[in-house]
């Protein structure tokens, strides 16, 4: 078993890899960033704004990447080298699919299905060729569930899954995994910029939306935190997880039960 680390990083058991997390500015992204540089990872901190990568790469001693993923032009030309990839990036809007702006729908799908395909596939030669590698899509309950006036998120998510298990399939005899993890709602700027849309939609109070819309279907009545996804993200890319792949790992409250 890996010793802990006397710096107080927790186990070293990720020392000597390189991970590259998108949308590691801020949410989600931002705590797996933290955990994988915790697990001695050298983290390559991935995200529009340039500013918020910085900030989190300097935290943890690792390195800023700004980078429009929505650019897939530009992204397919890139070179990228990484051990282990988690596609983190996400964006939301919510509205009927009458009044879905198309220009939006294709701005989702480019962000959360087409800039992680061209990820995964710049990063895959050098796990092969190395035959070690970890890919962690962060999903959603729904990339397995749907609700109403989330077409394009729904979309791209169920999109991901798919993405997801063929990676695993192809990296299997290379000593490559790829998984999903699929939270429910998670109090990151994501979810607290949507609580508005939600109520204008729905017809309801915005202080009603958490309770009324978002948590309806849980069974535990909270939000969950980022850290406790990154928690799943850091085992996922761990030793311990070595023969886990093409798998869905739901943090959603008890939703997908029903």
């Amino acid at each position: 078993m890996t010793d802990v680390d006397p710096t107080g990083r927790g186990d070293a058991d990720l020392e000597g890899r390189r991970a590259l997390v998108t949308g590691g500015g801020s949410g989600i992204g931002a705590a797996c960033a933290r955990v994988l540089a915790r697990s001695g990872a050298r983290v390559i901190v991935l995200d529009r704004d340039s500013d918020a990568a910085t900030a989190v790469a300097d935290e943890i001693g690792g390195e800023a990447l700004a980078v429009d993923l929505g650019d897939l032009d530009a992204l397919a030309t890139r070179a990228f080298d990484a051990d282990i990839l988690v596609n983190s990036a996400g964006i939301q809007t919510v509205a009927p699919i009458v009044e879905f702006d198309p220009r939006t729908f294709r701005r989702m799908i480019d962000l959360m299905v087409t800039a992680p395909f061209l990820l995964t596939r710049a990063v895959l030669p050098g796990m092969y060729a190395r035959g070690w590698g970890r890919v962690v899509n962060i999903s959603s309950v729904h990339g397995l569930r749907a609700s109403e006036y989330k077409v394009a998120y729904v979309t791209a998510k169920h999109a991901m899954e798919g993405l997801s298990k063929v990676t695993a399939l192809e990296g299997g005899p290379h000593g490559v995994t790829s998984n999903c993890v699929n939270p429910g709602y998670v109090r990151t700027p994501l979810v607290e910029k949507q609580i508005a849309d939600q109520a204008r939609t729905h017809g309801i109070a915005e202080s009603e939306v958490i309770e009324k819309v978002m948590l309806v279907e849980s069974a535990i009545k909270r939000l969950l935190e980022p850290e406790e996804v990154a928690d799943l993200v850091r085992w996922l890319c761990g030793p311990t997880a070595a023969s886990v792949t093409g798998a869905s790992y739901t943090m959603d409250g008890g939703w997908s039960a029903r």
